[in-house]
């Protein structure tokens, strides 16, 4: 079975919509937005891995990385995986009510030198971060080297020229992602949280792809929030660079 046979189906128009209402929860509504992105997300990598190995990954362990305030833990942990977090903020680690309540373990640390053995983890998920280091490949490599083989890696980030590539600065980084920020800032009276060239880089679907094939273990990539019919633009030149607003990046270990 290819590994996004079972998620194929649950890829409906519907549940696109779904997602897309919730996005304007994000800012003044976090809880609800990220509990709804962290249901999708564990259904996404428990459908990933069940049609790679034939059965859930109950009891497996799931790496999150960059899982900021662990909204991810509790989804995680209610489908029965051991959930880890890795953050280098600690002001979002901290925050995490997840952590409050004993759910899952929480590691401070860089997404680009994980403080992890090789192949010591089943999964290694890192949920729209990619966009946020200045070298989101060297956080894959390390995603990789982490996960055992026969193991997944889900590298899921936000495409620049994407809709929701500015973040809160809206589609105004169609102007440059200097330039929208330094509007934003003047807007607003301070900084994008986003902030371009610092929290914020411009990643394209055509680099991840080209990193991912490099590796060798690449086994599906499509776009995250799309319904199945779409999926197809993933393979088209320029045009995914502005309709993907989200690849997923499914790599398998060996």
């Amino acid at each position: 079975m290819a590994a996004t046979d079972l998620l194929a189906r649950r890829a409906t128009l519907s549940r696109s919509l779904r997602l897309l209402s919730e996005f304007r929860f994000e800012q003044r509504d976090p809880d609800r937005f990220y509990g709804a992105l962290a249901d999708d997300t564990v259904a996404m990598v428990t459908d990933l891995w069940t049609a790679v190995h034939g059965t859930p990954p109950s009891g497996g362990t799931v790496l999150d990385v960059g899982g900021g305030p662990g909204y991810f833990a509790s989804a995680f942990t209610d489908a029965g995986m051991r959930y880890i977090g890795v953050e280098p903020d600690p002001r979002e680690m901290h925050a995490a009510p997840a952590l409050q309540r004993g759910e899952g373990a929480f590691v401070r640390a860089s997404g680009t030198a994980l403080p992890f053995g090789d192949g010591s983890v089943d999964i290694c998920l890192s949920s729209n971060v990619a966009e946020h280091v200045p070298d989101p490949w060297r956080l894959g490599d390390e995603m990789l080297r982490v996960t055992r083989p026969g193991g997944l890696v889900v590298l899921s980030y936000t495409v620049w020229l994407g809709p929701f590539g500015g973040h809160e600065m809206g589609v105004t980084h169609y102007l440059g992602g200097r330039r929208a920020a330094d509007r934003y800032a003047r807007k607003h009276g301070h900084r994008p949280k986003n902030d371009y060239g610092s929290s914020l880089f411009a990643v394209s679907v055509a680099e991840g792809l080209r990193w991912a094939a490099g590796t060798g273990a690449l086994v599906a990539a499509f776009p995250r929030y799309h319904p199945r019919w779409a999926w197809g633009t993933v393979q088209v030149p320029l045009l995914r660079e502005f309709t993907v607003s989200n690849l997923v990046l499914v790599l398998r270990p060996s």
